[in-house]
């Protein structure tokens, strides 16, 4: 009777070790830099295909009528990027070919205000959903995507700074800023 009761309480130990050993390495992988470079969709995929209405009250599609839409995944983090915002700023007023939405995962009362405040008013704001997010593979933000008028992802990235912004947009087929 002792020894079942040793190998039992052996056999429960392993297993316990072996549960615990198997979520270290699933925190691990989704965890840290490493899986944040995995976020997003990879170029030349299809992106979500998807109809909101925006805050205006005006429906918006991906894919977009322009060329090229930016799908902003940004929620409360944006507004901690001053750099990433002057960037949208410069994106906005150079090019009209590239339709700029922010995609919230949860209705915002202050993102419009915020926004405008911001100089970003011509910016739609759209409600989505964790969902959305889960179908684009993002987790953080400011996440940019550039997605074509055939719903393809043209560009894709987490970005901190201005120049990132003007890099993805470079890499989506816009063209590049002269800087002086």
């Amino acid at each position: 009777m002792m020894p079942a009761v040793v190998f039992t309480g052996c056999a429960a130990v392993l297993c316990a070790a072996s549960i615990l050993a198997l979520l270290g390495v699933a925190q691990i992988r989704l965890a840290g830099p490493d899986s944040i470079a995995r976020d997003g969709l990879a170029v030349g995929t299809s992106a979500p295909r998807w109809t909101l209405t925006d805050q205006d009250g005006n429906v918006r599609s991906s894919p977009p009528a322009r060329p090229l839409q930016l799908v902003v995944f940004g929620d409360h983090s944006l507004k901690s990027f001053p750099a990433v915002i002057e960037g949208l700023r410069e994106l906005v007023a150079s090019d009209d070919a590239v339709e700029v939405v922010l995609l919230l995962r949860r209705p915002s009362a202050i993102a419009r205000p915020l926004l405008t405040e911001l100089g970003l008013g011509s910016v739609a704001v759209l409600t989505g959903s964790p969902a959305l997010y889960a179908r684009y593979n993002v987790r953080v933000g400011p996440f940019l995507i550039f997605v074509d008028s055939a719903g393809i992802v043209r560009a894709s990235s987490l970005v901190n700074y201005a120049w990132q912004v003007a890099k993805l947009g470079q890499l989506a087929g816009l063209p590049a800023e002269v800087t002086r």
